[in-house]
């Protein structure tokens, strides 16, 4: 069922339940007033009847006058029945049955009044001490012209009521389209966009509805999924330069030392060259295999707790025994009073991967006369691992690419290298809860932090 549908029968069934109440109220309350003022009109008309009958004889001519005017002032199909206590029948005018038995008679003598009903007439029996004895008057009448006019209401209500509803849910169904016309207008945008462009953004996003944060949401969705795809299309350009550079460059060598007999030496050369290339693949591949490793269920590493400080020492051990010529200097900007707080929950063998690329990449662009400094910095919560090289810099346009497998900046790419050094670190890092950052500067140089978290945290003194 449709949105709109359902909106519009919800609305008329809340309309039609509250509708209904009313209508019932009406009428039950209209009907209960009307049988409680015409009991007490009949209880009058038994007093009336009582008066003129049994005290006709004690009262003056003009009381009696009264009396007997009062009495003659009959309601519709009235009937009056006089007995006296002992259950004879003394009086009995107009027609009706009034169910009267002895078991009646001897209640109304114990409650001295009493309503009931006989069909649609209503009777009233009052008991009626007299100084020539006691009676029972029993009157009874039909409310003829109120029952008609409760009977018109309960048409009235009825049809007020079918009406009411056919109004209801005309009103309902434009009431569903104009609230939810901004979804439909979400939806015909949304169905415009398409992985070829994804550009296009929804433009019911300012407002302060839960329709505009929907479409804020979606928005955001939106840019993330274009990032995602621009980099998987960088990801593919850039791996397939990389790879068909090394192919290449094999295929042309085996092309050219077949084309005719050579020299020992010349086959050596170029045996070397493949092997050069090969090793480059091989580089490449195991490259591609840490990312995918790197990009596993984050529970299913295996994690211990590990100190910082070793773990850089470690890794800078690793980087200059790959690059005997490179200079390192790794020092605390804050040393703690609490060595625990150097302590981090992780896997080391793959921080150790992710330290080490930073450091080389780190290695690879500064000037040789230069060393490449790394600064431990223990904050709240944090550990930091700031590592700073004096090289060419990356521009702030390549900076927004440089986690994407394979990219190179223009500037560098006469530097050897793979782009798969930063990528890999910042998957590692994120299966890790931290996170990397870098800042850099043109002919300045590029600064990457790694950031951790303690495995314990730490209230400073005089924070709450």
């Amino acid at each position: 069922m449709k949105i709109r549908t359902k909106l519009t029968l919800q609305f008329a069934a809340i309309f039609a339940l509250i509708l209904a109440l009313f209508s019932l109220g009406v009428y039950y309350f209209t009907s209960l007033h009307r049988k409680n003022d015409f009991y007490e009109r009949i209880r009058q008309r038994a007093y009336i009847t009582a008066h003129h009958l049994l005290d006709a004889d004690e009262l003056p001519p003009k009381a009696r006058r009264q009396n007997q005017i009062k009495y003659y002032q009959v309601l519709p199909y009235e009937a009056v029945r006089v007995f006296k206590a002992d259950g004879e029948l003394l009086f009995s005018e107009g027609k009706g049955t009034l169910g009267v038995d002895a078991k009646l008679l001897n209640l109304i003598k114990t409650k001295r009044i009493v309503m009931y009903e006989e069909g649609v007439r209503q009777v009233v029996g009052i008991y009626y001490p007299d100084n020539q004895g006691d009676y029972i008057v029993l009157s009874s009448c039909v409310d003829a012209y109120s029952l008609r006019k409760l009977d018109q209401l309960e048409i009235l209500l009825t049809f007020g009521f079918l009406g009411s509803m056919v109004i209801v849910m005309l009103a309902g169904w434009g009431f569903s389209r104009e609230a939810l016309r901004p979804i439909t207008k979400v939806v015909s945008e949304v169905e415009k966009i398409n992985a070829s462009d994804l550009s296009m953004r929804l433009s019911n996003a300012d407002g302060r509805d839960e329709v505009s944060h929907l479409a804020r949401i979606f928005n955001k969705m939106l840019d993330r999924l274009e990032m995602s795809f621009e980099m998987q299309s960088t990801f593919v350009s850039n791996a397939s330069h990389e790879l068909r550079t090394p192919l290449t460059a094999i295929i042309g060598e085996l092309e050219v030392a077949l084309m005719k007999p050579r020299e020992t030496a010349e086959y050596e050369r170029v045996l070397q060259s493949t092997l050069e290339d090969a090793r480059l693949l091989a580089e490449l591949s195991n490259g591609l295999l840490q990312i995918a490793q790197a990009s596993i269920d984050a529970s299913k590493i295996k994690k211990s707790f590990l100190r910082i400080d070793e773990l850089i020492w470690m890794a800078r051990d690793q980087a200059i025994k790959r690059q005997p010529n490179s200079r390192i200097n790794i020092d605390f900007a804050n040393f703690p009073e609490e060595e625990d707080r150097l302590i981090i929950k992780g896997n080391e063998a793959l921080l150790l991967i992710a330290i080490v690329n930073v450091l080389e990449n780190a290695i690879k662009f500064s000037p040789k006369d230069k060393a490449v400094v790394g600064r431990i910095v223990i904050t709240d919560r944090d550990v930091q691992l700031q590592v700073k090289d004096y090289g060419v810099g990356i521009t702030s346009q390549d900076l927004k690419h440089v986690f994407v497998p394979f990219f190179r900046a223009e500037n560098v790419r006469n530097i050897t290298g793979h782009g798969i050094g930063l990528p890999l670190a910042e998957r590692i890092l994120k299966l890790h809860q931290g996170e990397i950052c870098v800042n850099s500067i043109i002919k300045e140089g590029t600064e990457v932090t790694i950031t951790l978290p303690q495995a314990y945290y730490f209230i400073p003194v005089g924070r709450v």
